[in-house]
């Protein structure tokens, strides 16, 4: 099931919104289908709400899978991933048109050439897309990941990291939550950055991966 952030549900995020709103989405969404346990994959800021979601609810999950997830939690930053959380802090002042590709530009390593924006009007949803960005930043300043909850799952983690994305942002988040999770593999992608991610570009070899970590996850057939 494909499932989009409750953050972009409407034409703004709505009132009150953190982390634990996309949780009782997902469980909403889990429910529709009568799903108890189900496997979870999130992207970017989706992969930071799979995250939350396993130290809220792991026991409705049989794995877990994070594509470049946003952030991980406020323990252990480095100096250089504390200093691009300040930049990222710094591009809320600036209007929308600038806002993107600014935001953009700190997801990825210093020598990529981010592709000019596609000719003609942008699709409708780009427009929720900077709100819904500083929502995530602000919430990420104080939610509470709890990381011996996570340190208590025990369910496969996989995490898709790009090589061309910024390694003091997506790297470092693997990297933290490596020494945390008890069962976590890390899939490296040599030719990807966090805007031009695997599963638009490679998905047949993110399908085999996911594939392969579902059915490890679920163990040998009865």
């Amino acid at each position: 099931m494909a499932k989009d952030l409750e953050l972009y549900a409407g034409e703004a995020p709505p009132p009150g919104w953190t982390l634990d709103t996309e949780a009782v989405g997902v469980l909403r969404e889990a429910g529709v289908s009568s799903w108890n346990a189900f496997h979870l994959v999130g992207y970017s800021g989706g992969g930071a709400a799979a995250l939350a979601f396993a130290a809220k609810h792991p026991e409705h999950l049989l794995s877990l899978t994070l594509l470049e997830a946003a952030w991980a939690g406020n323990w252990d930053w480095s100096p250089a991933h504390a200093e691009l959380w300040k930049q990222y802090g710094q591009l809320e002042s600036l209007p929308p048109e600038q806002f993107m590709p600014a935001f953009m530009r700190l997801g990825v390593k210093s020598d990529v050439v981010l592709p000019p924006p596609p000719q003609g009007p942008p699709p409708p949803w780009t427009a929720k897309r900077p709100a819904g960005i500083k929502a995530f930043v602000e919430d990420f300043k104080t939610y509470d990941l709890d990381r011996a909850r996570l340190a208590a799952f025990t369910k496969p983690v996989l995490f898709v990291l790009g090589v061309l994305s910024n390694p003091d942002d997506y790297g470092e988040v693997a990297d933290r939550l490596a020494a945390v999770v008890s069962d976590f593999r890390l899939e490296v992608f040599a030719d990807r950055h966090h805007f031009d991610p695997p599963h638009r570009i490679e998905p047949d070899r993110l399908a085999g991966l996911l594939r392969e970590h579902w059915k490890r996850a679920e163990g040998p057939p009865d």
